[in-house]
C-alpha cells in the first residue's frame, strides 16, 4: 500500500504566502508608525526648548534695552538684539528643514517596501 504524502496545492501555498505578506506589511506599518511618532516627539521636545529660549531671550531683551543711558548705546544694544534674533530665526529654519527631511525620509522608506497604494 502506498503511503499518502500531504498534497500542497498552489492555492494553499498562495494563501499562506498572502498571510505572511499581510503580517509582514502590518509589522512594517507598525514600525513606521513608531519611527514617525518618535520623530514627532523629538521635534516637539526641540520646539518646546526653542520656545523656552525665546521667552528667556525676550525677558533678557527688556533688561538690555532699559540699561543704556544714551541713544547711541540704545541703538547699539538694539542692533545686537536684532542680530541675535536673526540668528535664532536662521536656526529655526534649519531645525524645521532637518525635521521635515527626517520625516520625509521615513515616509519614503515606507513606500520603498512596495506597499500597494490605497484607493479612495
Amino acid at each position: 500500500m502506498a503511503s499518502k504524502e500531504p498534497v500542497h496545492s498552489p492555492a494553499t501555498n498562495a494563501g499562506s504566502q498572502s498571510l505572511f505578506n499581510l503580517r509582514w506589511e502590518r509589522n512594517q506599518a507598525t514600525a513606521l508608525q513608531k519611527e514617525l511618532l518618535e520623530a514627532y516627539e523629538q521635534a516637539s521636545r526641540a520646539w518646546l526648548a526653542r520656545m523656552q529660549s525665546e521667552v528667556a531671550w525676550r525677558s533678557d531683551l527688556a533688561t538690555k534695552l532699559t540699561a543704556p543711558r544714551t541713544v547711541p548705546e540704545a541703538f547699539e544694544t538694539y542692533a545686537k538684539c536684532v542680530s541675535e534674533r536673526m540668528k535664532m530665526a536662521a536656526d529655526d529654519g534649519r531645525l524645521l528643514a532637518d525635521e521635515a527631511q527626517q520625516i520625509t525620509q521615513k515616509i519614503t522608506k515606507s513606500l520603498s517596501y512596495g506597499w500597494p497604494a490605497s484607493s479612495t
